[in-house]
């Protein structure tokens, strides 16, 4: 379902503009949800900082440990579940916390060794603003979680529940009695693909509106977890590090804002999205690390030539401190990424999740470095390349195998998956559909491809390649046909924690490729050949978590 067209009550996706967005602004209208200020200001009750943003929202911030301590809205208090507050990771413990007004703006500022954190509040306005600025790896990862309490909103969202019904991997995936999976990782969604998440009734919407990731670490495809409901109340999350699957090292430096966003029941206005919000009244509140937009330039490409239009292509931009993408134009491939930091980065172009071209960019403050038409050589899709048989296409993903959708808000013990065998037969009509989109050591190893040659291609060696997205525990294929067996290929570069087991394929994608001599083919053109698919590796422990790989695509070259 596309963001434009969702209207589930849970989880609400990005990019949908309200009718008054920047323009009303500017005429001096109020956008859904703002009021003109009253009361705006701040109090210390001895143990809060206590904001009133003078319009439908106080929130206090605990003064001991920068807590969010509460959030009430039009009365009612929405923060808190299991006793417990909001806050960066499972809390920071003993911080210096201190406030200050600038004319319309509240600032609180909190500093916990070489963290710094931020909450900052407009008058008028029912958001709550927050930057955190993580200088080294004192904070083992960086999250935000807005703790939200039970019973407050109807969370119809099942790919995003929690239950302690059954507990069937470590401490975070349940089963529930009907056999349907559950945990906080499955989330469903990249990072490209929402602006936000949150709850709604029919009168109040509560909502984090993501920030621009640009010290976050893994990339425009990375998934993680979202939200999360349990039966003492809800969480939603804004990660801006988390280690699950990780396939980059942490950016430092400050992130934000994020926006903790409460409605009258609508979508948080398009104004506050990644890429739509301007904050220069922040210019000059002295936060560690912010960096203006006068400070910042932009990247833009006039196209993108040698493009499969099938698939939607991806630029990202990204060098140890920072990290941006936008989307190609489906007609040309034009893209235009703003609000980059100056530097020197490595752009990439992603045909679907597969790199298929990079170049070196660099980006100055206040400059717009301008791109000629950028030319995807042929050689660098390997679809492009002539083959015998292919099953799927080369697009970076597991998408179009069995089970593949499924797998990215489910366990694959889940009683929705098909089974994981998969045997296939070339010329079938069937081989990607019914080819499992994950083979673990333990599960389904041994999987079988029959396909026939002619006299000519079985008088001649061939390459056949293996494309994967991800593995867990060293998982790779060692492949035989008929009589014929390949070396145990040397384990590429993946990330060492759980992935196929919570909702993420997306690791370091590979191709194996292996060189069967024309002695492996039977010369009886009338019969199979017969391809034989086993995961190997000496890690992992057993079944879902045996070792594994996830497949993008496999072919037999000319």
């Amino acid at each position: 379902m596309s963001a434009a067209n969702d209207r589930r009550p849970g989880i609400h996706l990005g990019r949908r503009a309200l009718v008054l967005g920047a323009t009303a602004t500017a005429a001096g209208l109020a956008l859904p949800g703002t009021a003109h200020a009253a009361t705006f200001g701040y109090t210390d009750d001895g143990t809060n900082y206590v904001i009133d943003t003078g319009a439908n929202l106080v929130f206090k911030v605990r003064k001991s440990n920068g807590d969010l301590s509460s959030l009430v809205y039009r009365g009612t208090e929405y923060q808190g579940y299991g006793g417990m507050n909001s806050h960066i990771e499972s809390g920071l413990g003993s911080s210096t916390v201190t406030i200050r007004q600038s004319g319309s703006t509240i600032l609180v500022s909190v500093t916990y060794g070489t963290l710094k954190h931020y909450y900052a509040a407009r008058s008028g306005e029912n958001n709550v603003y927050v930057w955190t600025n993580k200088a080294d790896t004192s904070v083992s990862a960086t999250r935000f979680i807005l703790r939200v309490k039970a019973g407050l909103f109807l969370n119809d969202e099942p790919d995003s529940y929690t239950y302690t019904n059954s507990t069937i991997e470590a401490s975070d995936v349940f089963a529930k009695s009907d056999g349907q999976t559950r945990s906080k990782h499955y989330s469903k969604l990249r990072v490209m693909d929402y602006d936000y998440v949150g709850w709604k009734t029919g009168s109040v919407g509560l909502y984090v509106v993501r920030s621009n990731h640009e010290k976050a670490s893994g990339g425009p495809f990375y998934r993680s977890l979202l939200r999360h409901q349990s039966a003492d109340g809800g969480g939603l999350y804004e990660i801006l590090y988390y280690g699950q699957n990780q396939t980059e090292n942490q950016r430092f430096g400050l992130q934000g804002p994020y926006v903790i966003a409460l409605t009258d029941g609508g979508a948080p206005s398009s104004s506050l999205f990644p890429g739509t919000l301007t904050t220069s009244w922040a210019d000059s509140l002295g936060i560690s690390g912010y960096v203006a937009a006068g400070g910042r330039g932009r990247v833009a490409g006039v196209g993108i030539t040698g493009r499969n239009t099938a698939y939607p292509y991806t630029v990202g931009i990204a060098n140890s401190a920072a990290q941006y993408w936008g989307s190609a134009r489906a007609a040309d491939g034009y893209f235009s990424i703003a609000g980059v930091l100056p530097g020197t980065y490595t752009l990439t172009v992603f045909k679907g999740e597969l790199a298929v071209y990079t170049t070196s960019v660099s980006v100055s403050a206040g400059g717009t470095t301008t791109l000629n038409s950028i030319a995807i050589p042929s050689s660098n899709d390997p679809s492009n390349a002539s083959a015998i048989w292919r099953i799927n296409d080369w697009n970076g993903t597991p998408g179009g195998f069995k089970n593949a959708d499924l797998m990215t808000y489910a366990h694959p013990s889940d009683v929705r998956a098909a089974a994981w065998t998969g045997n296939v037969v070339i010329g079938s009509g069937s081989e990607t559909s019914g080819f499992p989109c994950y083979i673990w050591k333990d599960v389904n190893s041994g999987l079988l491809v029959y396909f026939k040659l002619t006299a000519a291609q079985a008088a001649a060696a061939h390459t056949l390649r293996i494309g994967v997205t991800t593995a867990y525990a060293n998982g790779r294929p060692q492949v035989a046909v008929n009589t014929w067996t390949s070396a145990i290929p040397t384990p590429p570069t993946q990330p060492n924690t759980r992935s196929l087991t919570n909702g993420s394929y997306r690791g370091n994608n590979n191709t194996f490729t292996y060189n069967v001599p024309a002695s492996a083919w039977l010369t009886d053109t009338s019969q199979y050949n017969v391809l034989k698919i086993n995961v190997v590796s000496g890690s992992g422990t057993t079944s879902y978590l045996s070792a594994g790989t996830s497949i993008d695509a496999l072919d037999l070259l000319v």
